[in-house]
């Protein structure tokens, strides 16, 4: 099938090229003209044979809103609109209605797979119609990784984007409960080689997980973190896991106080967000600020 991508950043550009091994057709779009195919939306809607679908996968907030209501006002009945980054599901469901009021359908779909997802795939979590839904089915197959798993329509506009929130929420926590132990087992005498007790655990350990692997690959490029300031920054849904959390009532305790853990490394240069920054650096090419 054919597909519009707007956004072809860290991201969005290797899905352009995943989706393209995969057999399809897309054409992409980025306020870079050194990354883009066409050089305007108009253009890139131009190109592509109707009914279309158009892939946003820009950042959340002003940048998605700005370029659906773009998108609005060039597609036509009948085409759809996916939204790939990480919005907030509330604005899926402002999102959708707007859309709908001209015809066009609408697919949110949370993403995870970092600077890994060209070759190891990508994690879905999409909502929307079930026709909708069926229309981005082929590029959904594409993206996702080899196997039974990996992808979930989750249910309606706004499931995606939730379950990927929740998603983010608990990585939040393993990482801080990985950082912890990490900050621990540094600040003994007796345990003389760090590095090689998380490589240990790698292999049959109840806590083995790619976020351990990470640690040990950010372990052996600086095995004390040296390299790093102690700060980490928060993308947002963290935040909004845990003010879903108060909104719904449910007990969050271990992700809230990995959040907070977060706003506690912008006061201090704290271990444990060493262990975090290069763990987001890894898994997601997440910027990283050294030592002045």
């Amino acid at each position: 099938m054919e597909l519009g991508l707007v956004g072809l950043g860290k991201m969005g550009g290797n899905m352009r090229e995943r989706i393209r091994r995969a057999g399809h057709t897309v054409i992409g779009y980025d306020r870079n003209p050194d990354l883009a195919d066409v050089h305007s939306l108009e253009e890139l809607v131009g190109k592509l044979k109707g009914p279309r679908v158009v892939w946003v996968m820009v950042p959340a907030g002003a940048a998605t809103q700005s370029t659906i209501d773009e998108l609005a006002e060039l597609l036509s009945p009948g085409d759809i609109v996916v939204d790939g980054g990480n919005s907030r599901w509330t604005d899926d469901e402002k999102h959708a209605e707007e859309l709908a009021a001209k015809g066009i359908g609408f697919v949110d779909c949370g993403v995870s797979g970092g600077v890994w997802g060209l070759e190891n795939g990508y994690a879905l979590m999409y909502g929307g119609s079930a026709e909708d839904v069926a229309r981005v089915q082929p590029i959904f197959d594409a993206l996702k990784p080899e196997g039974e798993f990996g992808s979930v329509h989750a249910g309606k506009v706004g499931a995606g984007h939730f379950a990927k929130m929740v998603h983010n929420g608990i990585e939040y926590a393993m990482m801080q409960a990985y950082a912890e132990g990490w900050e621990l087992l540094e600040k003994v005498d007796s345990v003389t080689d760090v590095r090689e007790v998380f490589r240990s655990w790698q292999e049959g350990t109840v806590i083995r997980s790619w976020l351990l692997d990470l640690a040990v690959n950010a372990l052996d490029e600086d095995e004390h973190l040296d390299k790093l300031r102690g700060y980490a920054s928060d993308s947002g849904e963290g935040r909004w896991t845990v003010e879903a959390a108060i909104d719904n009532a449910v007990p969050l305790p271990a992700i809230t106080a990995s959040l907070f853990a977060r706003f506690a490394s912008r006061q201090d240069d704290s271990p444990q967000m060493k262990m975090i920054a290069a763990l987001r650096n890894q898994f997601g090419g997440h910027a990283v600020e050294t030592k002045k």
